[in-house]
């Protein structure tokens, strides 16, 4: 029997092999295997809500394992170090507990058609201080850490009272950067109604940094025009054309050596693929480790390698490279079953072509700017409040309609809006 593996569980890894273990393993065709290094899937633009407390892992996370045993494949918990495409084999490192003592060596999974899917981390672009400095929001377990961080410096106001502030500063002017500077101004309110009096929006001062001439460089002039005006409304202050070159313990330090002094920093600015992708022989890779594709999807001189996600460097016909986006990694995971399937049956493989179908940036409740359509239409339409709010809704019910299928879709959906009733609004510990 043929083994399929994807490497990676993010919207376009968890999106495949939902499709992949339905259409083969279900009828024992073939063993469909994922590999992630956490137990559980977010959706990865979710992830400032996680890092605010807005959203718990715990209750809104979907376990793979769970996951794996209604969809017909199989599960490892890894994390990939290296892939030897001659022998066709994923190898992982070891495994250790709490204590640093080893759980699991290290294993090799031996594979036919293999799927990356890794996504993306944070690139710091070499910045001196940024990783010891800085928090980063490339997976739940990094939010999650950020949030305790939060917690406790909210917790620091609250006691000292007066006029103790709160001074945050988030580089990187993109939709992670934007919608977690809006979103931790809604938690400072809210924390008013669980034990935290003193606390509001007042006490927390966010500076958002963009190295770039403007903040959502990838998005239409307009909707970044829209999101600065809301942003500053609210109280964040928007520094554009600014670069740093240090990050130290009590701020940022910026290229005309201004300090901009910070409780908590945040680093959003640019994404690269994981390390091991750009240090594996055989792969054609950019500056950035992301992995050249053909127009099918499979890596350069692999066939039975395919890439989709931010791992994956597809040149548009224009020359342009499809952009690293949610969107992008759902219409690659559809095109790679498709390919998958159509190799089984010894058919043509299709090209993949990008579709923009807009794009949306959500400011917590104070609003949601973006346009739609994209390339559907001559030009875009231009959204902003509720109903730009529902279609950035609308996509995440879209990826768990994807995921677990319209029945169960509409179950959760149900199940978080009857949670939303009963639990607190913000995960408190």
């Amino acid at each position: 029997m043929k083994r399929i593996v994807v490497l990676g569980g993010g919207a376009g890894g968890l999106e495949l092999v939902t499709q992949l273990g339905h259409r083969f393993g279900k009828r024992n065709k073939a063993e469909i295997i994922l590999i992630d290094r956490s137990q559980t899937h977010i959706w990865k633009p979710l992830l400032h809500e996680v890092a605010t407390g807005s959203l718990d892992i715990n209750t809104d996370g979907i376990n793979y394992r769970a996951h794996a045993a209604k969809h017909h494949y199989q599960f490892q918990l890894g994390t990939a170090f290296d892939i030897n495409t001659e022998e066709k084999i994923v190898r992982l490192q070891s495994m250790k507990d709490e204590k640093g003592k080893e759980v699991l060596p290290e294993r090799e999974i031996s594979y036919d058609t293999l799927v990356l899917a890794v996504g993306s981390v944070s690139n710091d672009f070499g910045t001196p201080g940024v990783a010891d400095n800085c928090y980063f929001l490339d997976s739940h377990r990094q939010a999650e850490r950020f949030q305790q961080a939060l917690l406790t410096q909210f917790l620091r106001v609250h006691q000292v009272g007066g006029d103790a502030t709160l001074k945050i500063a988030i580089v990187g002017g993109g939709a992670t950067g934007v919608e977690l500077s809006a979103e931790l101004f809604h938690v400072a309110d809210l924390l008013k109604a669980y034990g935290m009096p003193e606390m509001s929006a007042d006490k927390v001062k966010v500076e958002l940094v963009e190295a770039g001439p403007r903040i959502l460089p990838a998005l239409p002039d307009r909707i970044a025009n829209n999101a600065k005006k809301e942003l500053e409304k609210l109280g964040v202050s928007v520094r554009e054309n600014t670069r740093i070159t240090e990050a130290i313990q009590d701020g940022l330090k910026t290229a005309d050596d201004t300090l901009i002094e910070a409780d908590l920093m945040i680093w959003a600015a640019g994404v690269k693929g994981p390390e091991f992708l750009g240090q594996m022989e055989g792969f054609e890779t950019t500056r950035n480790n992301q992995i050249l594709v053909a127009p099918t999807l499979q890596a350069k001189g692999h066939e039975d390698v395919y890439v989709i996600g931010d791992c994956c460097a597809c040149e548009q016909p224009n020359g342009a490279f499809v952009p690293p986006r949610a969107q992008s990694a759902h219409q690659m995971a559809s095109v790679v079953f498709e390919n998958i399937t159509a190799a089984s049956r010894n058919e043509k493989l299709k090209d993949y072509t990008y579709k923009d179908y807009g794009s949306l940036v959500n400011l917590s409740r104070y609003s949601t700017v973006g346009s739609l359509m994209g390339n559907l239409m001559k030009g875009s339409m231009f959204v902003e409040g509720r109903l730009a709010r529902f279609v950035y809704v609308s996509l995440y019910r879209l990826h768990l309609i994807a995921i677990h299928g319209w029945f169960k879709a509409m179950i959760i959906l149900a199940a978080q809006r009857i949670g939303k009733v009963v639990k607190p609004k913000l995960k408190l510990h």
